[in-house]
Formats: structure tokens, sequence, C-alpha cells
């Protein structure tokens, strides 16, 4: 048996989850072996999970999404560097929790590849869930040695609204400090990066954004777009034409705040699924072999898990070579069909033994001790 469980967002990392599963399947079944694959889609939990099977974890103190120093850092192995954005400009590292919708900054991001690029990584892969700041990835592509200049020639400040005064963007020593790195994005979403399905109007609200603030950093968003446009059409003009680079309508161009937009038009990113990708750094299809049973999981099954979330690539890989999955969760909106449907056989719910959520975030550990034991049971 695997246990290959996302974090339960807010209450346990991957490796606790698999470990208070492990608990409870060897309680009733004290000859199991279980193993556990720590897996994530890119956002939170990415870092964990690839340094827990075998990356080595390079300190790196980064500026946080309001310019804080932080302790960050990449995961590498060999010319291979693990990026997250979230552990360095996410959510997760607002002082105090407080959402900074206009100022929060991706620059942090940036810091961390520059140093595993400097330090020798020739690839990079960058997950970007989780993101603090909708500055298009102005900030990430700035630490990497773009410069952004307002009308007198001056840098432009931090964040999406500082956008609107920036006249001028200079990519030469971005496009001489990635040269000969391959980038690759884990990205989970198809926004655009402007209009009605934007970063701005899409996941605004959720960074602290009123309704005046998202029609503004929408705007914003788009002079920068026509900014980006303009510098690669200085840049290679006889490759380009007179239109540049023009991202903004491209699926995925609203990731995190718009850092989609600016790894594809300015990185020359690959963007692709991150639970597929993460999945193929942690081996997880190479530890199938000789497997009865996968166990995933997340906080909560609904149908966003459906679209690409961890437990849904998961269930994939282990369906594709013949193994049963079933997952654990802290609640389960998603009926028998919908999970059929995923290749999930069972869903066991920490508020099937207690229904006060309050009571399962406080204290989930004995509770999937319990939800182990039943899997165990199940199995005879």
């Amino acid at each position: 048996m695997i246990v290959a469980s996302d974090k339960f967002k807010g209450t346990l990392r991957s490796d606790e989850v698999a470990a208070a599963v492990g608990d409870g399947v060897r309680r009733v079944r004290p000859n199991a072996v279980v193993g556990a694959v720590p897996v994530a889609d890119g956002g939170d939990g990415t870092l964990a999970a690839v340094v827990a099977a075998g990356f080595e974890l390079v300190p790196v103190v980064a500026s946080g999404p309001t310019g804080e120093p932080v302790e960050s850092g990449f995961a590498r192995r060999g010319e291979v560097a693990v990026v997250e954005l979230a552990d360095v400009s996410g959510l997760v590292r607002l002082p105090g929790g407080k959402a900074a919708p206009m100022t929060a900054t991706s620059r942090g991001a940036g810091e961390v590849m520059a140093a595993a690029i400097d330090s020798g990584c020739t690839k990079v892969i960058l997950g970007i869930g989780g993101s603090a700041s909708t500055d298009g990835g102005a900030g990430l592509v700035r630490a990497l040695g773009a410069r952004l200049l307002d009308a007198h020639g001056e840098e432009v400040t931090e964040g999406g609204a500082a956008l609107l005064t920036a006249e001028y963007l200079d990519v030469t020593a971005l496009h001489d400090r990635i040269k000969g790195v391959e980038i690759i994005v884990a990205c989970d979403v198809d926004n655009p990066l402007t209009g009605p399905a934007g970063a701005a109007p899409t996941y605004g609200p959720q960074k602290g954004a009123d309704a005046a603030q998202v029609k503004e950093l929408d705007t914003a968003l788009t002079h920068w777009a026509d900014l980006v446009a303009s510098a690669t059409r200085r840049a290679v003009p006889a490759v380009l034409g007179e239109s540049g680079l023009d991202f903004r309508d491209v699926a995925g161009a609203g990731a995190a705040g718009g850092v989609g937009f600016a790894a594809l038009a300015l990185l020359g990113a690959e963007l692709r699924p991150g639970i597929e990708l993460v999945l193929g750094l942690v081996g997880f299809r190479e530890r199938l072999v000789g497997v009865d049973l996968v166990v995933t999981g997340e906080g909560a099954l609904d149908e966003q898990t459906l679209r690409g979330k961890a437990v849904a690539g998961v269930a994939a890989a282990a369906n594709a070579v013949g193994v049963p999955v079933v997952a654990v969760c802290g609640t389960n909106l998603l009926g028998p069909e919908r999970l059929s449907k995923a290749g999930i056989t069972a869903a066991y719910a920490l508020t099937d033994l207690q229904p006060d959520v309050r009571g399962c975030i406080a204290d989930p550990v004995p509770l999937l001790r319990r939800l182990g034991e039943q899997i165990a049971a199940d199995l005879r």
C-alpha cells in the first residue's frame, strides 16, 4: 500500500497525513507494508514533496510578497531545480495574513530562480499556485534582470498597481540571465491575463482586492501586456514582426496573478499540469510496482478535485496500471458516481467520524488513524 496524499491545507502536511493513515492501517494489519509518497499540484507543499523524494533543499533568503525577507529555497537534483512560488511569494507569506492586493510582488520567486540558475541549474521547474500578488509576473522577471522604468527613467515600485506608471521594459539582461536554461511552469488554470475571466477579476478578490481595485489591476495588466509586446518586438524584430509576443489571451496566462503570462512571454517557458510534473519528479509511477492499493487525499473532495488537482492526478496514474485507489479527506462533497469517474473506489472523510468541522481541524490525527483502520478492515 502507498499513501500519496496532498496536504490537508492549514492542518497537516502530506507526510503527516501518510503517517497517521499508516498507523491506523497497521493497527488492523500489523504486517502491512505502507509506503508514503507525498504529492502536491505545484502549489503549497511542492518543495516538501520533492525533498521527500530525494531532492536537496538549498536555502535562500528572498523577498516576501510585501518586500520583507523570508527564508525559502529551491530543491535540487543534479542540474534540475524546483521552485515553489507559494513558499516565497504566496498568501502564506503575507505578514500577519494581511492582504496587499495592489502592492504584493512576485519578486521573491524570481530571486529564488536566480539563485538556482546562478548555482548552475539548467532546468527550473516553477510551481505557481498560491500567489499573493497580481503583478503580471513583473516582479519575478525584474529579479531575473528585466528593468521596468517610468517616464523619467526611474525603476517603478513593486506590485500590480505600479504597472500603470511603467513606460519602458528592457529585457536585455533578463535574456542574458536565462540563456540556456529550460523553464517549465506547473500551471493548473486556464485563465487569460486580462478581461472578465482574467487574473484580476478571477483571483483578485481572493487576494483582498475590492471591485474598484480589481478594475484598476486589470487595466494595469493590460498596460503591462502592451509593454511586453513592445519590448519583445524590439528584442527580436526580424522574427516577431510588428506585433511582438502577445500572450495575454493564452490559457494559463492569468495564473498566479499573471506570472503565467510573464513566464510564457519573457522566459520562453512551457506550461504543464502541476500534478503531472510532481508525480514525475517524485517517481510515483515507479513506486506503483507491486502495490495493491493507493490511498490519496486532500482536505476537501469537491468539484475542484476533479479539475487537475493532486487527488485526480494520483488516481489517474494508479488506475492506468490497474492499482485501485481510495481517498481520505476532511470533507467529501462528491457522490459515488463522481468519485468513480475520477477513478476513486471509496472516500473516507473525517466528518464521517466527527461532524464538527472545527473538531476535525483542531485534532485530525486520531481521526485519520481511525480512517486508516477502516481502510484496512475494508480490505479483508
